[in-house]
């Protein structure tokens, strides 16, 4: 189908916007300081509205605002700031295994599994080190991480203070699952990562596809029901799995830290404004379909914001609220590992939740929903559907902007069955996996409950 003479411009238009916001952004100069680009993009009125000045000037706003605003806005999740970084998942060039587990010499092997939709996944399998073990060897536990995070994030402390750790420890048989895009498991049987479609994906087929496969993988080596561990994101694609029984079939208990389904009453102000300003929309519509704070551009941006501009601790809390307890000495080591890559996809599906306040499959509008659903609205995932025998355990905490009070009294009433429930009153959403004192506060807790299940299936 031919464009016709606005398309047509318009497209032009953006290209050329693009290409100016990345120069911009790669002025380093007292001319044109990072924090005048910054200010201009939280500056921009929270609605996207026409303004009486020329489209041109229209467009090279958005342009600067949209690619500015999200680096600044990433800098909260531990934001990286290593230049050149390519996710290319090749064992050759190190993995999981050399580059962090074996640090303390725990005994790690390395797996691929592929989804039904063809990505490559990494799943790493740790043990406890010669003459630690405290227990007889338990079942397996999978470990699911949060957004722009990885199966690192699990490993990130002290040996007494990482649950990656701490679980191989105990004698568990300790399995970590990293999600498609990730430098973990950036592979697919057909796509590049350059390909477009290579990121288009949100954790609709995280727990769709990427759990379901690494489960049955677990499952088949060995041949037992698996433990799941999940944080943030590593909740919203457990609980959205679990209403699945060809998945949930698998699964033998879960512990969830700051468990999420809805998101309707998250209170961080610096995402609310985020979500207000459309920017998932924005950087969408901009041809931007993977989120790669590690890019070199980005990681100046990064390194800028946190070198003398912003305290990256504040930024940290305006996005997840306040944290008690982390060791902020460590960030450095945090930005080594951390971000990985996500779609920008991924992103969209997480503020719909915001915006709509719905736990549902991705939104992709009235007439292509009608097309892929058969409605004009997508689909729910129905939390009634989970099986009142699936036993869980949910740790959650005052101070959690993302994972609202509210919001998870929400997901409470939607499920069949009350699970076991830990309530930290002066906890916030990092805490729960990076917090100095969560291995009394929260882990302790966790291995007497997936104990408690071994005793169950024993008797």
């Amino acid at each position: 189908m031919r464009m016709d003479k606005e398309s047509k411009s318009l497209t032009r238009m953006r290209c050329t916007c693009c290409h100016r916001a990345l120069e911009i952004l790669r002025v380093r100069s007292p001319t044109a300081p990072l924090s005048l680009a910054l200010s201009l993009s939280l500056s921009l009125p929270f609605s996207w509205r026409p303004l009486p000045s020329p489209a041109s000037s229209v467009m090279e706003k958005l342009a600067v605002a949209a690619i500015v605003t999200v680096a600044f806005f990433f800098t909260l999740s531990f934001s990286g700031v290593e230049s050149g970084s390519n996710f290319t998942g090749d064992s050759s060039i190190g993995g999981l295994c050399p580059d962090l587990i074996q640090r303390f010499d725990y005994p790690c092997s390395e797996h691929k599994v592929q989804t039904k939709d063809g990505y490559v996944l990494g799943l790493h399998r740790v043990s406890s080190v010669a003459g630690m073990l405290r227990e007889q060897r338990g079942p397996p536990v999978l470990l699911l991480h949060g957004l722009f995070m990885a199966g690192d994030a699990w490993f990130l402390g002290s040996m007494n203070q990482s649950l990656g750790y701490i679980l191989a420890d105990h004698g568990f048989d300790v399995w970590v699952g990293s999600v498609r895009g990730t430098r973990w498991s950036h592979g697919h049987v057909s796509l590049s990562e350059k390909d477009k479609e290579f990121w288009d994906w949100s954790w609709e087929e995280l727990a769709l596809y990427d759990l379901a496969a690494m489960l049955r993988y677990v499952n088949l080596v060995s041949n037992t029901e698996v433990f799941i561990v999940g944080h943030s994101q590593g909740t919203i694609i457990s609980l959205a799995a679990f209403t699945e029984p060809d998945i949930v079939k698998m699964v033998a208990g879960a512990a969830l830290l700051c468990p999420i389904t809805y998101l309707e009453h998250v209170s961080a102000p610096l995402v609310l404004r985020l979500v207000s300003m459309h920017l998932d929309q924005v950087v969408l519509a901009l041809g931007i379909h993977q989120l790669n704070f590690k890019s070199d551009i980005l990681a100046e941006i990064l390194d800028s914001v946190c070198d003398g501009h912003v305290d990256c601790k504040d930024l940290l809390t305006s996005i997840t609220g306040p944290n008690c307890c982390l060791n902020m000495s460590q960030v450095d080591f945090f930005l080594e590992y951390e971000p990985h890559p996500s779609s920008s996809k991924n992103l969209n599906h997480l503020f719909q939740m915001i915006r709509k306040g719905t736990f549902a499959r991705y939104d992709y509008g009235r007439s292509k929903n009608i097309r892929r659903y058969g409605q004009f609205k997508p689909p729910t995932f129905d939390l009634s559907r989970i099986p009142k025998s699936l036993p869980m355990w949910m740790g959650y905490g005052a101070n959690d902007d993302l994972a609202d009070l509210m919001d998870f009294q929400h997901t409470l009433r939607e499920l069949e069955s009350l699970p076991e429930l830990l309530y930290l009153e002066n906890y916030g959403h990092v805490d729960f996996l990076m917090g100095v004192t969560a291995n009394r506060d929260v882990y302790d807790d966790m291995i007497e409950f997936f104990r408690s299940l071994l005793g169950k299936s024993s008797s």
